[in-house]
């Protein structure tokens, strides 16, 4: 049987579904380890948008009849690997967390990658409630990058004085 668009969105969704949950798992560790006190509270913020995240992706899952379960994706882990090595590497250093903001915007970029081809995708599979789901997602993760990339230029602002 010849795949279709209809199977590489649920394969996607799956593989954003595992994401997200082991997102979920690494913001409070990224939080304990971050030196300013923005950067921890830019953590914890994203740790409760990212349970709003599931939830939607839930709710896409429901209106496919799908069960809502991931599939493991090596992109995300290979990405929370690299954020454990800066915080081994780089704990108790100045430049932690600049390699946290980095390590997190990578984070972010994949998301916005993933979500922007799933809202697409629903659009084009006539899935207009999945797709507003979707973007709306999409738009809290576009956010995210600004905070991350506005706290980034403060930070090395801050040090360059």
């Amino acid at each position: 049987m010849e795949k279709n668009l209809s199977d590489l969105f649920v394969d996607a969704l799956r593989d954003i579904f595992y994401a997200e949950k082991q997102i979920l798992r690494a913001l409070p560790k990224m939080a304990r380890e971050a030196g300013s006190p923005e950067l921890k509270d830019a953590f914890e913020t994203h740790r409760d948008q990212t349970e709003t995240h599931v939830e939607r992706l839930q709710q896409v899952f429901e209106q496919i009849d799908k069960p809502a379960r991931g599939k493991t994706c090596e992109a995300i882990n290979g990405i929370i690997d690299e954020a454990k090595e800066v915080i081994d590497d780089f704990k108790g250093a100045e430049a932690l967390d600049a390699g946290l903001v980095a390590s997190a915007q990578a984070v972010e970029h994949y998301e916005i990658a993933r979500y922007g081809a799933l809202k697409a995708w629903a659009r084009r599979l006539g899935l207009d409630e999945a797709a507003e789901l979707l973007d709306r997602t999409l738009q809290e993760e576009i956010k995210t990058d600004q905070l991350l990339t506005d706290l980034a230029m403060h930070e090395a602002n801050r040090k360059a004085a």
